[in-house]
């Protein structure tokens, strides 16, 4: 087997040893936010509306609905706080991608991956729209996004790929005058299709707007269950303190577990786990270059994603994807240093000019993982509850789009959304337990060992693909 260019690194231990001493085990995005705090939903209660969830999806859905009909009474109950999960510990990609890329979309959904990539740029430009509209401060760039070559056989991937107006090809010289890495043998810089937002402000801003549209945010409210009335006419959202009589119902819990039993094994939690080194200082910075500011994922299957924040700090994250048996999410999972120690490797290997950095935070986040790598759509209880969820790590605005799925569901309209087969149809569920867990314990095996092998996909990962079925990293 090959040697990745991260097999061929040679540091000093010390070095990641130290650059993570005083690293803080906390999401960097969360913190020094001014949210409030809601209360805990009591009592019984009837809206027009209640939303599941309060992440991206939960308040793009309320935001929206009160758009619709500023009338409406909608509720949000969330079970912890407001952003706290996955909307508040992601990279802060805000990608127009509807299908996580071209290639799985293609793949997916070949007879509309157009229309798909329209309505994501669409999507995507309606989301800066309302940031300028409305002056949110939530650090939006545009930059684009640069996809790096650091093995041989990813060069002629990027080549390809290129149009030579949004998506540029870069050789060896050029992509390094972009971000300056002796890893890159190559790059392709799409200049439209990404803009970097700040996840935690993007929560603090659309708490806001909703309260201020009269959205009903609570939280410590967790769901336990829906009923439905004896007339069919209404939902009841049960939770520990009250129940909430709903005439429709939006749920986002995304990578949680799904309130309606058809959907159960749709989505599996996988780990992702993230780091932020302190501000650069201006010759830290001034050695790397990267004066388009563009976010960064290289080619591998076990690949890493970077940016830099407002401050010029470096977000670090991705490679390994970890789930554990029986879809558990546990906050003891938050911590896991190996895998840190891994991270911080790979950071150093990529950047040797970085040496003596050190690392202020530490995270991890859980991706509601599907197997088409998308979401999915779904109604139930007579069309009255919507679902929407598996966005495999790229919803930060794909959420926005899913949103509008389930209110035009809700609402009982056929639109342009409504229409798609990305919508219409459902993906295959993961298997149950225990062979979802040696699946996809397999199945990292074999993605680690296609990236040893010039990304060479073995007779288990061609499986998977022929039969629709995935697991990203």
């Amino acid at each position: 087997m090959n040697r990745t260019v991260f097999d061929r690194a040679h540091l000093n231990p010390a070095l990641v040893t130290a650059s993570l001493a005083s690293s803080e085990l906390a999401p960097f995005w969360l913190e020094n936010l001014a949210l409030p705090k809601w209360p805990v939903f009591s009592g019984e209660q009837s809206f027009d509306l209640v939303v599941v969830g309060g992440g991206y999806t939960g308040l793009w859905t309320a935001l929206q609905a009160k758009e619709r009909d500023p009338d409406a009474r909608v509720a949000i109950l969330e079970g912890r706080t407001i952003g706290w999960a996955a909307s508040g510990r992601n990279g802060g990609f805000c990608e127009a991608s509807l299908t996580h890329g071209e290639v799985n979309g293609r793949q997916r959904f070949a007879t509309e991956y157009d229309q798909l990539e329209r309505l994501g740029l669409e999507n995507l430009d309606e989301i800066e729209a309302t940031v300028t509209s409305r002056g949110w401060k939530v650090d939006f760039e545009r930059t684009g996004t640069l996809s790096v070559a650091i093995e041989t056989h990813q060069v002629d991937e990027l080549r390809e790929a290129a149009n030579g107006t949004t998506e540029l090809f870069l050789d060896q010289a050029a992509v390094r005058d972009e971000v300056n890495s002796e890893t890159y043998l190559a790059g392709l810089w799409s200049t439209r299709a990404t803009a970097m937002i700040h996840p935690g402000k993007l929560v603090a801003e659309l708490a806001a707007a909703c309260a201020e549209a009269g959205v009903e945010i609570f939280e410590h409210s967790a769901v336990r269950g829906l009923d439905s009335s004896s007339d069919r006419s209404e939902v009841w959202v049960e939770t520990r303190e009250g129940s909430a009589r709903a005439r429709k119902v939006a749920l986002a819990t995304n990578a949680f577990p799904s309130l309606l039993g058809r959907y159960a094994l749709h989505t599996v939690p996988v780990y992702d786990y993230v780091l932020m080194t302190e501000p650069l200082t201006d010759a830290q910075l001034g050695s790397i270059g990267w004066g388009h500011r563009q976010g960064v994922a290289d080619l591998a299957n076990q690949f890493h994603y970077y940016r830099l924040t407002a401050d010029n700090r470096i977000l670090w994250g991705g490679y390994d994807a970890i789930y554990h048996y029986g879809g558990r999410i546990r906050a003891e999972y938050d911590d896991r240093p190996q895998t840190f120690e891994k991270l911080a490797l790979h950071f150093f290997a990529t950047f040797p000019q970085l040496e003596g950095v050190r690392f202020s935070n530490r995270w991890s986040g859980v991706i509601d993982t599907s197997t088409r790598f998308c979401a999915f759509f779904g109604l139930a209880r007579q069309k009255r509850v919507a679902y929407a969820a598996g966005f495999t790590g790229l919803g930060v605005a794909a959420t926005r789009f899913a949103a509008n799925v389930m209110l035009d569901h809700l609402a009982g309209l056929e639109t342009e959304r409504t229409s798609l087969e990305m919508v219409r149809k459902t993906p295959l569920p993961f298997p149950p337990e225990p062979a979802a867990f040696l699946g996809v314990q397999a199945t990292r095996w074999a993605l680690d060992r296609a990236d040893h092998n010039e990304g060479k996909r073995g007779l288990l990962l061609k499986t998977l693909d022929a039969v629709g079925l995935g697991f990203d990293s």
